[in-house]
Formats: C-alpha cells, structure tokens, sequence
C-alpha cells in the first residue's frame, strides 16, 4: 500500500523557517532542471529542491525531512551517470551546489579542505602555485563535483597509478539523517577505530550527507610522457594492456579508445589519432626523468612485441595535453554519432579485455546496436557506449537489456558491475548477478544502521531481495524483503 502523499505546502513552510527564500524551488518550472542527472534516460521532478547555503541549513533540511518522513536525495553537479541523483517525486532534492569553496590548502602536508560542491579540476588548479595537484581526473572533472567523486569513489584516467578517490581523501565531515555531524578520518594518514572512511566512499548518499573533504595533493611529477601505440585490432590492444602491466611497468595512465572513439574525439578535438587504427593505446609514464626515459625504452619494446603497427611519443607538452584532451573528449564526441549514446561502467580483470570486447561485439551484432568503447585499460574499467535513439519504440529497452548483459558478463569474467559510476538506479538489478542474498542483507544492514528510516536516497543502489527473485536473479524463500521499509518510496 502506497503512503499518503507529503503535504506539499507544510514541507515548505516548515523549510522557510530556516532558509531563505532564495534557497527553496518549488514551481514547476524551478524543478525542471533537476529531474535527471547525466543519465538522462530517467527523469523525475522532485518535490522541492533546497539549495542550503550553510551546514546548519542543511541540518534543518534532514530534521524536516525526518519530522515529515519525505525522503531526501542529495545531488553535486549532477554529472553522475548511473541515475544516482535522480528525485523523488514525493521527496527533497538537496543540492550542495553553493558549498563550492575552498576552505584552505596545507601545503606542508599536502592536503586540501574543500566543501563537497567544489569542481574537481578546481583543487589542481587552486593548488598549482604549490606545485602540487589532486590525482583523481575523471572524464568530466572540469564540472563534477568533489562531493559527487566522493559518493561514488570516481577514478579517471590516472586512476591506475595513483588511486581512486578513495585512496586521495583523508577526511570527511558528514551529518547523518537526524542533523548528526561527525568526522570521519582525521588529519593524521591514519585514524583510530573502524574504517569508516572507505565505508562512506562509494556510498551513493545513502549513508550520510557529506559537508566538508580534507582531500590529498601530490607533488607534480617532474616529467611526463605519453606514448601512442596503434593496432590493426581492438582484442590484440587489450592483450598489449596486460603484457605492459606484467613486464613491471605501472603508467600512470593506460587508456584504450576504439575505432569509432578513435574517429569520434579526432574529428572533435583535433587530438592527431591515426584514424584507421583499430584500436590505440595511451600509454602515460612519469617521474624523474632517468626513471621515465627508462620506462619509455621499456613500454615502447612491450607495445612493438604486442604488434602495435605505430608507436608515437608526445612530442612536447601541447601533444601530450591534446592527446588526453581527445581521451577525455570522447564521451561528448560519441554524442555527434547517434540521437543518444548510453554509457555503461564495469569492471574486469585486464587478462579478459580481449574476451569481454569480443562478448560485445557479438551481443552488438544480436541487438542491432552499434558499440564504441573506451577503456580504463590499465584497471579494466570499460565504459562501452551503446548507440540509439530514444524516439524509437523500444529502442531505450532494448538498449537497457544489451546494457545488463554486458555487465553480467563482467561478473562471469570474475569482474564487477561498475568501476567509479556507481550503482543508482542503472545497475540495480545486476546487483543482484553480482551479489547473493546473504551479502545484500548486509547492505541493508548498514544502511539501517546510519539511516533507520530509510529516508536516504531510498530504492537507489541496494535492491530489495524482492526486487531480485522477480528480477529471476536469485531464490528468496517465502518472497521476504528484509527491510521492507526501504521500497515505501
């Protein structure tokens, strides 16, 4: 039985108390911007959006939340690409948009404290006149937010070397549902207790609301260098991924681009790709210079041995940067190629790079859908872009279908269903492909741990076990959901 309706006109009343009005959305035409985040296949208009401007404004949203028991979904720059900021039609949508500041850099211990709605390029370029940068680079780092990277612990292409946003942050100031504000981590490299940090990385805001990030800086690396290496075939340029990382090599970047990339981010950002490659290889080392001018000699007689045709090496600065500028243009340039491109995000160990691409291709020929791929080579993290368009009748589910297959032919590769965009509503029911039912109680045990309500980012992330004995996926005795409070919404 579905709940009442929340009493509209009371919410906002009682979230006027303690915001301005400036601070609360609630025609129509104020909420349309917020009904999708970049999965913009699914849409909803929220509620209401509040738009707090300090922490204690954000303590007065979840108390008002948790009084009225509406259900609450945080959103960053809505960037995300698994529906994990999608609304509630019947909830609050809080935005952390204007918690965008920079609140100091140490440069003596290499860290930063930045609000959760900072871009994520924003921190480099604050702390260059250091002479230190912060590592993770996602695709999209020059809009997301650092509070969205922390939610669902994004990589990017230099991920392989230096970590994900996990391995870059060391301290998180939170506020639970009941307006609760906690510290977890510290401003030590370690802290006491459990480790709560990595628990609250990759949470997708079902845990907790996130105000503040002491994130890590490094030292700009003295050189850097970038290798091109091009192959007449995308399977044998996965097999070259594998050769580069077992002769002890560790890039600080290793990307894959197909030919469609290839050809999509060269007519886009004029990168110079060789355009009849079948598949290139960004092969990224840096260091000192003798450490990198050995790795060079290296990489490059591993890439020749793997059967790569050309093998090109940046000739200064302004290459190196085009090169990765046409890698990270990809997803924007694939657009120009279909009406809607839908991008998947799993994970598989690197030896399978040249099977899981193979998989692809044939479940591309059975659902008549075109695919390009990109690859977090280095890690196995693939992001296949399935090209349709939306205003055909069934295209979307059809294109959804082929989506699942490819991630569930991930976890049969001994892979996960995604790498650094998280689960949301994308992925829901391949959690349970991935995940048996014992491990889901688990889940829900945590997040009835932090959020008993479940008002949280409800239904995101963490199927019911319902959910996945209709979804076929696994056998629930007696069809019992362990917490059935969390599919009210």
């Amino acid at each position: 039985m579905n709940p009442p309706a929340p009493d509209k006109q009371a919410i906002v009343a009682a979230l006027a108390a303690s915001l301005p009005a400036h601070c609360l959305l609630h025609s129509e035409e104020e909420l349309k911007p917020y009904e999708c985040d970049g999965l913009s296949a699914y849409r909803r208009t929220p509620l209401l959006v509040a738009l707090p401007e300090t922490v204690e404004q954000i303590r007065a949203v979840l108390r008002v939340c948790m009084q009225h028991q509406v259900p609450v979904v945080a959103r960053g720059a809505g960037t995300g690409l698994s529906g994990g900021a999608l609304p509630l039609e019947n909830g609050v949508l809080l935005s952390l948009a204007k918690f965008n500041r920079i609140l100091s850099i140490d440069p003596d211990n290499r860290t930063a404290r930045v609000q959760p709605g900072v871009r994520n390029l924003a921190i480099s370029e604050a702390a260059a006149e250091h002479n230190l940068y912060y590592a993770p680079d996602p695709s999209s780092q020059i809009a997301c937010s650092v509070g969205g990277n922390v939610a669902e612990n994004a990589g990017g292409v230099h991920c392989l070397k230096y970590g994900l946003t996990v391995h870059n942050i060391q301290k998180l100031d939170i506020l639970t549902i009941d307006g609760e504000a906690l510290t977890i981590g510290g401003d030590a490299l370690d802290a006491p207790g459990f480790d709560l940090l990595a628990l609250l990385t990759g949470s997708e805001g079902l845990l907790a609301i996130i105000t503040e990030i002491t994130v890590k800086l490094l030292p700009k690396p003295a050189v850097a260098k970038v290798i091109l290496a091009a192959f007449g075939d995308v399977a044998q340029a996965g097999e070259a991924v594998s050769n580069v990382i077992a002769s002890g090599i560790i890039p600080a970047g290793l990307e894959l681009m197909d030919n469609g990339s290839i050809r999509a981010s060269d007519d886009f950002v004029h990168a110079g790709y060789p355009r009849d490659a079948a598949a290139i290889l960004l092969c990224e080392v840096d260091g000192d210079a003798h450490q990198v001018a050995d790795e060079l000699t290296r990489a490059q007689q591993v890439l020749r041995d793997s059967g790569a045709t050309e093998i090109r090496i940046a000739r200064d600065e302004a290459e190196r940067l085009r090169f990765w500028a046409g890698r990270k243009a990809a997803f924007p340039a694939v657009g120009r190629l279909a009406p809607d491109y839908y991008c998947m995000d799993g994970t598989i160990p690197r030896h399978q790079i040249a099977e899981v691409l193979t998989r692809i291709n044939k479940l591309s020929d059975e659902y008549g859908l075109a695919v390009v791929n990109v690859f977090h080579a280095g890690d196995g993290n693939l992001h296949p872009l399935i090209l349709y368009d939306a205003n055909k009748p069934g295209e979307l589910e059809q294109t959804e279908e082929f989506g699942g297959k490819i991630l569930e032919a991930c976890v049969e590769l001994g892979g996960a269903i995604t790498g650094e965009h998280g689960v949301g509503m994308e992925k829901i029911n391949q959690m349970c492909v991935q995940f048996n039912a014992a491990e889901l109680n688990q889940f829900h045990a945590i997040k009835q741990a932090f959020d008993p309500d479940g008002l949280l980012n409800p239904g995101k992330a963490i199927p019911t076990l319902q959910r996945c004995a209709e979804f076929g996926a696994m056998h629930v005795h007696g069809g019992q959901v362990p917490f059935p409070e969390l599919d009210r919404f």
